[in-house]
């Protein structure tokens, strides 16, 4: 491993001192003991010789605990997220999760105890779970102080048991359209708290590509974005009593203003409003400016 890490720094050069080794997979300190240590400590001299920023890793509530913590300190881990994915307690239950709501609660405050940077993942979509189920879910999690989340959409894929139930009928996964339409409620609340969003939707991987169902998108943060935007735009043009207007947006802000294969644009005529978005170097983040009205 130690090699493997001493190739990626040489490829990375300066950026090394901005990349983290990271164990995912959901429950790295369920491990074996003596491998996790083997993992650990490759890690640790790979941080020292090469620079590398930090090690995280992420793991499941239910295998937290102070013996745990004192090993991942001890080999200077930086950050812990843990696999909450629900905090209905019915809902984990529905889907096997094999832990509780209380167990990412105590987990969460014995990591925050510890001075590790906490991370906490959710997803939408899981068999027994509902949009004002995910919301609260968001709200409960958010309420740990937590200081990176991320949001995954359920995907079905083969030789799951939810794929069974999907296959029985039993089961129906989120649309497309209903993922991102949840999920561009979360993000603002999310990151409103001041909570560090790093990922909404899955990375694109051959095991996706062949799906049995499921909300996927390789671009899925981009349709919420653009959902936001355009929800935000609607709701103002509607208080402001306008049907025509430029809006001005910044550059980075232009794609995901305009949505997909212009869908915002079209979902904005279909409304009544005629709209023109142009980019403003002037303006910066996710702002908008209505230059022009007609009413």
């Amino acid at each position: 491993m130690l090699a493997l890490l001493e190739k990626a720094a040489a490829k990375m050069g300066e950026r090394v001192k901005f990349a983290e080794i990271a164990f995912f997979g959901g429950s790295f300190t369920a491990i074996n003991r003596a491998y996790m240590k083997e993992l650990l400590g490759a890690a640790q001299e790979a941080v020292e010789r090469f620079g590398f920023m930090g090690i995280r890793c992420s793991t499941r509530p239910d295998a937290i605990d102070r013996e745990r913590l004192d090993i991942l300190k001890a080999h200077g881990v930086t950050a812990i997220e843990l696999g909450a994915q629900s905090m209905s307690d019915e809902v984990l239950l529905i889907n096997r999760r094999g832990h509780t709501s209380k167990d990412v609660e105590n987990a969460s405050l014995l990591i925050r105890e510890y001075g590790f940077e906490l991370g906490l993942q959710m997803m939408t979509g899981l068999p027994g779970d509902t949009a004002e189920g995910a919301v609260e879910t968001a709200e409960k999690l958010i309420a740990l102080s937590p200081d990176t989340m991320r949001i995954y959409p359920t995907i079905v894929l083969e030789n799951t048991e939810i794929c069974d139930r999907y296959r029985a009928g039993d089961y129906i996964p989120q649309t497309l359209d209903e993922a991102v339409s949840l999920c561009a409620k979360l993000i603002p609340m999310i990151e409103n708290a001041g909570v560090r969003l790093i990922r909404v939707g899955l990375h694109a991987s051959e095991e996706l590509d062949h799906r049995a169902a499921g909300p996927f998108h390789p671009a899925f943060m981009e349709l919420c974005r653009s959902r936001i935007f355009v929800d935000a735009l609607t709701a103002d043009l509607k208080a402001k009593k306008i049907c025509t207007a430029v809006v001005a947006v910044p550059p980075q802000m232009l794609s995901i203003a305009l949505g997909q294969k212009r869908s915002n644009m079209e979902a904005l005529s279909k409304m009544g409003y005629t709209i023109t978005v142009k980019p403003d170097s002037s303006l910066s983040g996710r702002t908008y400016r209505i230059e022009e009205t007609g009413r």
